[in-house]
């Protein structure tokens, strides 16, 4: 057979279907249009086009960093969990991903801003973390680590637990089953995962304005720079578009290594 079955659906679904399309693709072709190609590479080269994209980088692979530390022994725990503690902790991890980005600035302001939860305890030892860098880190692994989290999870989930327990039969440690059955098996989620949250690290907005502000050079991302160049500050129109659209590729080019690393693909 050269496919799938086609089923039997309704010919008629496709007007509705064509309209969805449309409507996800003609505003990134409306994007694209409006790039000024014959400026494009000094707009995107511009000290503060350059600054913010290499704050954005630099921070995003942070971030991702610290969500691989800490977002795979969560997802461990969750796929290797009963199921009600499971359901649970899933659950909890994917608040994030519903929550407004506002919302979640608001709630690390008030933890860690001066008059919150461990805010008075940092600042009786001097340390500030609203409105620095490392304010951009902690709000872009708030919104991230949920992507890396789930996408682990489900992996692990999928490969079952009967290799390790072969392992284990045989004599290797919890350790070494980890390092040479477990995580090898689950490398094609662990890779999609640590994508999606770089992706997501770096296109990150709400959280990151109220939380750390938008300081050119600090804590001016991408995001922030293409809203505050559309609101008549900071960088050009045009470079604005241009990030944009560096935005945009890189949405691309992370579907194309999701797709390339999900388990089955056709390469």
């Amino acid at each position: 057979m050269s496919g799938a079955p086609r089923g039997h659906l309704p010919r008629s679904l496709a007007i509705p279907a064509a309209i969805g399309l449309a409507f996800l693709l003609l505003p990134l072709l409306a994007l694209v249009a409006r790039v000024e190609w014959s400026t494009f590479a000094s707009d995107i080269t511009s000290p503060a086009a350059l600054s913010a994209l290499t704050l954005s980088l630099g921070t995003g692979a942070v971030a991702t960093a610290v969500c691989v530390v800490v977002g795979v022994p969560l997802a461990l725990l969750i796929a290797r969990a009963a199921a009600r503690t499971a359901a649970v902790l899933r659950a909890l991890v994917t608040v994030p991903l519903v929550l407004p980005p506002m919302v979640g600035g608001v709630a690390l302001l008030y933890l860690f801003g001066r008059n919150g939860v461990l805010g008075d305890a940092l600042g009786m030892v001097g340390v500030r973390v609203p409105f620095t860098t490392a304010a951009v880190v902690m709000a872009q692994v708030f919104v991230a680590l949920p992507f890396l989290v789930l996408a682990v999870e489900g992996s692990l989930r999928a490969i079952g637990t009967g290799y390790e327990r072969a392992a284990a039969s045989l004599g290797a440690g919890r350790w070494t089953v980890l390092r040479r059955v477990t995580l090898p098996l689950a490398a094609p989620g662990l890779v999609a995962g640590v994508v999606l949250c770089f992706a997501r690290a770096i296109g990150e907005f709400g959280a990151t304005a109220l939380f750390a502000g938008n300081a050119p050079g600090v804590t001016q991302t991408m995001p922030l720079a293409i809203y505050t160049a559309f609101n008549g500050a900071g960088v050009s129109q045009g470079t604005a578009v241009a990030l944009s659209l560096l935005l945009l590729a890189t949405a691309v080019l992370v579907l194309l290594l999701v797709r390339a690393w999900r388990p089955g693909s056709v390469r």
